[in-house]
């Protein structure tokens, strides 16, 4: 196609993320110049309401529709977020020839292969770095850098709120509540956390990286997800012990083929003690960081920051020029991959070590009928630590002699539906007084737990 003097942008949405990247193709504009290979101009912002927006002036619309199909538009940057109106109005733009940047996580996860297929039909482009872990370049290499390479697992902590609360939990021995609170009043957490704390906006990350590393298509409706509200102060504590901290993590793992089933795909959101040895343990505070392993290129570690409007902005304009620079020499970028099409692999099917606590009846046989109840579910136990009876873990005397005592067992790696079933016989039994708290543990290729 013939390139024309400016490439011309249209953007939908101007929030945080929207604000900044209007003022980063304002202040940058020549060098944006240089980069593409000709002018970037943006021709339209459509918003909700205009009167928030009086600099922008002429450039305000409220005809979203209008503006993505206008003839001299090349390209839609999305920053609205959400599945509607999202979905329609990218799917007008890459029908209509339109090339699009997206930071849109829960679009791409639901619905990915339908903006993909769009974009394919017509030749357009398709860019959502900013999708998964705001500044930090991650999805390019994997789609690009690593295409020659046999990805195996990426995992890692993608929500930056979650990640705050964790920290300050561990750090300052806060509960879930006080940490939330401190994160709200510090803007880390919005006014309903629940897509960050209840783990579905890692879920929807968690889809974006499966997909493109394994080559399958993975929607958020394929990932396990589970989130942190029900951490309390006390797993904080009994990971330290451990030599351990708690982490949000979203995995994602290529599982290979065995004599029962074929090679598939794993994906999942859940919070896990991880060793202290392992660099994600000292990833704090609000920032992201992700591990990727392949059989070449081995261990690949991505840090920084992950949410923000700035670090956001970033990874738009990034691949606004990307998207420009195709346009300037008539090319276009990577296409989907989805050759692999590998099949989900079933939750209760992964195998994960875990720590279980459990309040049980202070007198002898106890720990007898409940290491036999999991030998009976086909789950190893490799620790067991107890408090009560007169003594606590380590030995010393018990600050609370006669109280039912404490038993927590780290088993071996076990298939979830073997310890889920386990788990539901065990609060069964007259003797357990309650579970209190199963937690997963994730060594993430590394030595470091007791």
């Amino acid at each position: 196609m013939a390139v024309k003097d400016a490439i011309r942008v249209a953007m939908l949405g101007c929030g945080t993320v929207g604000g900044e990247v209007v003022r980063l193709l304002r202040d940058q504009a020549d060098e944006l110049t240089a980069r593409a290979g000709a002018p970037v101009e943006l021709v339209g912002v459509a918003v909700r309401r205009p009167h928030k927006h009086p600099e922008l002036g002429a450039l305000l619309t409220t005809d979203a529709s209008a503006l993505v199909t206008r003839e001299d538009v090349d390209v839609v940057v999305e920053v609205i977020g959400g599945i509607e109106p999202a979905r329609s109005l990218l799917l007008e733009a890459l029908k209509a020839g339109k090339s699009v940047v997206t930071a849109n996580k829960a679009l791409l996860a639901e619905d990915g292969a339908t903006l993909a297929e769009a974009a394919d039909a017509s030749g357009a482009d398709l860019y959502y770095e900013a999708s998964v872990a705001g500044a930090i370049p991650l999805l390019r290499p994997l789609r690009e850098s690593l295409a020659g390479d046999r990805i195996t697992r990426v995992a890692g902590i993608v929500n930056g709120t979650t990640n705050f609360i964790l920290s300050a939990m561990t750090e300052s021995g806060a509960s879930y509540a006080d940490a939330l609170d401190e994160a709200t009043r510090l803007g880390y957490a919005e006014a309903d956390p629940s897509a960050d704390v209840d783990g579905y906006d890692a879920a929807s990350k968690a889809a974006i990286l499966a997909t493109l590393a394994f080559h399958t298509r993975v929607t958020s409706a394929d990932v396990h997800c589970e989130g942190i509200r029900e951490v309390t102060a006390a797993d904080i504590a009994a990971a330290t012990g451990l030599g351990c901290v708690i982490k949000l993590l979203a995995i994602c793992e290529r599982a290979p083929a065995t004599a029962d089933a074929p090679e598939s795909v794993s994906a999942r959101v859940y919070p896990a003690m991880i060793p202290t040895t392992h660099p994600l343990a000292a990833v704090d505070g609000a920032f992201n960081a992700v591990f990727v392993e392949a059989e070449a290129a081995g261990q690949l570690m991505f840090y920084g920051q992950g949410a923000g409007g700035a670090p956001t902005a970033s990874a738009v304009l990034g691949d606004l020029v990307a998207v420009a620079r195709n346009r300037v020499v008539g090319g276009r970028g990577p296409r989907e991959s989805a050759y692999a099409s590998l099949p989900i692999r079933p939750m209760g099917t992964v195998p994960t070590r875990y720590h279980v606590s459990l309040d049980v009846a202070d007198r002898a046989g106890v720990l007898s009928t409940i290491a036999g109840e999991f030998a009976r579910h086909g789950v190893s136990i490799a620790a067991v630590r107890q408090s009560g009876g007169g003594t606590t873990y380590d030995g010393a005397p018990d600050p609370e002699p006669g109280a039912p005592a404490r038993l927590v067992l780290v088993t071996h790696a076990a298939p979830e539906a073997a310890l889920a079933t386990c788990v539901a016989a065990l609060t069964g039994l007259e003797a357990v007084h309650g579970v209190d708290s199963v937690l997963r543990v994730e060594d993430l290729g590394r030595k470091g737990v007791r």
